[in-house]
């Protein structure tokens, strides 16, 4: 079956669409091929939009539902224009949508304590305009069963990077940064999956805030500057980092509020050395969650596995390994494995589809907490 998979991730730069051929191999397992990846820039206008609609205080309920409704017409276009690029129809489609806000945790709420999550982009607007079955809104079902609802994405890492003879560690690093740890030899039952903090979502905001642009391009900012020890000190005292897995962060965590807290504990440092400091906050949050969480357990991890935008930022990546090395992790790019880093989120979501299609669970609950295995998503018939 081919798949098309959707994904929009916290960094709200655009869409990434990944069409995939799914299938079993047998029993119980499942194989899949990319057959194409493509990636779409969201419009200026829209991307403001939906910065300013996550995590906010106040929202206009009326813009709130033309954005779902836009966001769709958005995925359709992309989907129909990958599919006009590669010669390849879909017969299914999985979108994770936009998220906009997402509370893994129970928190009280008008009498009851409640965990809540939202991503946007109707799934029967998609159905129609692309003409095959559309799954979305994946997360709930998870959360529903006492799960986090995210990450998702270990489903296709123990597929894709399990070994019986080397553990590995899969760090995605987006907006936010999640790891997968995968044992040698590893049932299903042993992944641990959770995020570990900000990925590019503080670099993107505070390069926006200082140089008006809306990434620092192959980390040339940061390499020009001096980590501000202090201040990543400081920073990496925040709650979120102590929590004990599972968990999940997003801009509740460190989104516009974390990002002026940090600014201000910069005060007037010198530009170059404050996107430093939030590379640095990245890279060294990643490496302080595998000594914590990760490479003190029992089993033994050979391989770190990078894929996510900030794979591309070959200063983030220099950080990172120089704060690897004690721990003897191998840094590999999730391309050496036949999956594109920018197409693996959408392919993944594509593979969780093809789950909900067959009646078949692919949450993890080792990664999410959840209770049991769910069917995840809803579907939308064309």
């Amino acid at each position: 079956m081919i798949v098309a998979g959707v994904m929009s991730g916290t960094s709200a730069d655009g869409i990434n669409v990944a069409l995939v051929r799914v299938g079993r191999a047998g029993t119980p397992g499942l194989h899949f091929k990319l057959l194409g990846h493509a990636e779409y820039l969201y419009p200026r206008n829209v991307r403001r939009a939906v910065l300013a609609a996550m995590n906010a205080g106040h929202a206009s309920v009326a813009d709130l539902a033309r954005l779902n409704f836009l966001l769709a017409e958005l995925y359709a276009d992309a989907i129909l224009a990958t599919q006009r690029r590669f010669r390849i129809k879909a017969e299914l489609v999985g979108c994770h949508g936009q998220t906009l806000y997402h509370q893994g945790e129970p928190a009280p709420f008008l009498g009851r304590k409640i965990a809540v999550t939202w991503q946007t982009g109707e799934g029967a607007i998609i159905a129609a305009r692309v003409g095959v079955p559309v799954v979305s809104d994946f997360r709930p079902a998870d959360m529903a069963a006492g799960g986090k609802g995210a990450p998702l994405v270990p489903f296709l890492d123990y597929l894709l990077y399990r070994d019986k003879r080397v553990g590995r560690v899969i760090q995605n690093i987006g907006g936010i940064a999640n790891l997968t740890a995968i044992p040698a030899g590893a049932s299903p039952a042993q992944v641990q999956a959770f995020d570990t903090g900000p990925g590019n979502m503080v670099i993107d905001a505070v390069t926006e805030r200082l140089f008006g642009k809306p990434y620092d391009r192959d980390g040339k900012i940061a390499a020009m500057g001096t980590v501000l020890e202090p201040v990543l000190t400081s920073a990496l005292r925040a709650p979120f980092f102590r929590r004990k897995p599972p968990k999940t962060a997003g801009r509740e965590e460190f989104g516009r509020e974390f990002v002026a807290d940090f600014l201000k504990r910069c005060a007037r440092a010198d530009k170059h050395d404050i996107i430093a400091t939030a590379t640095a906050l990245s890279a060294r949050s990643i490496a302080d969650a595998l000594r914590r969480f990760v490479v003190h357990r029992l089993h033994k991890y050979g391989e770190l596995v990078v894929s996510g935008g900030g794979a591309n930022n070959p200063t983030l990546l220099a950080m990172l390994a120089n704060e690897l090395r004690p721990l003897g992790l191998q840094i590999r790019s999730s391309d050496e494995f036949g999956l594109p880093s920018a197409a693996k989120e959408a392919a993944a979501f594509a593979l969780l589809a093809y789950q909900t299609w067959n009646r078949q669970p692919s949450n993890v609950p080792s990664a999410t907490g959840a209770r049991r295995p769910v069917v995840l998503g809803k579907i939308s018939y064309a």
